[in-house]
């Protein structure tokens, strides 16, 4: 007489996944909880809002109405999760949100005196709801089950696990951008696919340096990620993850062992590498370009110099021309920095920098550990990233990793904080 096993709950069926994407440990090497399953919706939504789109050929036709209506969408699906989340409504004080949401309120301010009053507003009210999220997800900083992290990096295992997917199934249109590794599964741009490989990199060394993940979990990551980084031939995501490393490394360097030694073969290994494979690291880094082009940042200074020299009012120098797309006269800006001084004006920039201090603030008095070393890596990436990249004044990726360093480097809760 056979045994009737009963079917899985959807619920059940998506925390068995969650285990399977990320290892249940917390810091110390204790085994944590199980993650809630709301905030990581929630976070997943975030991450899904900030995924570019530009049209680009993908295995499946994706009409660009239907990724815009997903993309939209996604963030009025990560408020409700949130909300579902913390239902109760609780917040917990952090300051490095509260700068971040000065830049939605001034950018909001700023967009009823712009060129395309519509589309300003539009963005800066999106931002708004964007942090708001953000506030819905602060009781689950500073917890020792690293909430936050763990659900960003199970987002991260998804994003880099669709690159592979679609350079096994369509290597040919994968890397048919200039012979550079894109997201085909859903468009991701090369710049894009360098930076998730390079966060889920280096977090995951960090991670098993602090015995937190696994050996075999580390080296399966670090066997897929590494291959898709260099594939994506995104030289500011490298730089940025080899300095975040030395960074992080030397936060850890006197407590951790295994830290000191992998630092010493790493660094023999990469000296040897660079004498060895010199001809091809160049070729790696020149891309086809000249020299010149590379020094000239591939085109983005002419750009940089093109916005400077704008001749602007006063009131647009000091709060800028409300929230843009990051372009100007048609061109990608391709520099937080610029982008922000154009969209946000100097008080774009102070309040960035401010948030920035803070960050690198709470990472010098936090005590030494593994959340401190995460924490430094993101910080240092995001910072380094920021001078080619965009994103610090808008919801983007960039921000998000910065929201999960303050997230670690916020103190412990003194309750339990949501459930």
């Amino acid at each position: 007489m056979s045994t009737l096993v009963p079917a899985r709950r959807p619920a059940d069926v998506s925390r068995w996944l969650l285990d399977r994407v990320l290892p249940r440990t917390a810091a110390g090497g204790v085994r944590a909880k199980r993650l809630p399953l709301f905030v990581v919706l929630a976070w997943g939504m975030l991450v899904l809002n900030v995924l570019p789109f530009l049209g680009a050929t993908t295995v499946l036709p994706i009409p660009r109405t239907a990724a815009q209506v997903v993309n939209q969408g996604a963030l009025l699906a990560a408020l409700g999760f949130a909300l579902l989340a913390n239902h109760r409504g609780l917040l917990r004080s952090s300051f490095f949100l509260v700068l971040v949401s000065l830049l939605p309120i001034a950018g909001l301010a700023a967009g009823f005196h712009a060129t395309y009053v519509t589309g300003a507003v539009f963005r800066a009210a999106r931002f708004a709801t964007f942090v708001a999220v953000l506030w819905l997800l602060s009781p689950w900083f500073g917890r020792r089950d690293l909430t936050i992290l763990r659900s960003h990096l199970a987002v991260l295992r998804i994003l880099v696990g669709s690159v592979v997917l679609g350079l096994a199934v369509a290597p040919g249109t994968a890397r048919s951008f200039d012979g550079r590794l894109a997201g085909v599964i859903w468009p991701i741009p090369a710049t894009q696919v360098g930076h998730y490989a390079a966060v889920l990199l280096g977090v995951t060394v960090i991670g098993w340096a602090c015995r937190l993940v696994p050996t075999r979990g580390a080296l399966l990551t670090v066997l897929v990620a590494a291959p898709v980084l260099l594939l994506s031939h995104t030289r500011t995501a490298l730089l940025a993850l080899l300095v975040a490393l030395l960074v992080a490394g030397a936060t850890l360097f006197l407590s951790q062992a295994r830290v000191r030694r992998v630092s010493a073969t790493g660094a023999l290994v990469g000296l040897l590498a660079a004498t060895v494979f010199a001809s091809q690291v160049t070729h790696w880094l020149l891309r086809g370009q000249t020299t010149q082009n590379v020094g000239q940042l591939t085109g983005r200074t002419k750009v940089w110099d093109m916005v400077f020299a704008q001749q602007r009012s006063l009131g647009h120098d000091l709060f800028g021309s409300g929230m843009s797309n990051m372009s100007f006269n048609g061109l990608p800006i391709d520099s937080n920095w610029v982008a922000t001084y154009l969209d946000g004006g100097w008080f774009g920039l102070m309040v960035e920098a401010a948030f920035l201090l803070v960050l690198l603030l709470m990472v010098a008095v936090r005590v030494r550990g593994p959340q401190r070393a995460i924490g430094a890596f993101l910080v240092v990436y995001v910072l380094i990233s920021s001078i080619t990249e965009t994103g610090l004044s808008a919801p983007s990726s960039y921000l998000l990793d910065l929201v999960v360093a303050a997230a670690l480097l916020s103190s412990a809760p003194r309750t339990g904080g949501a459930s």
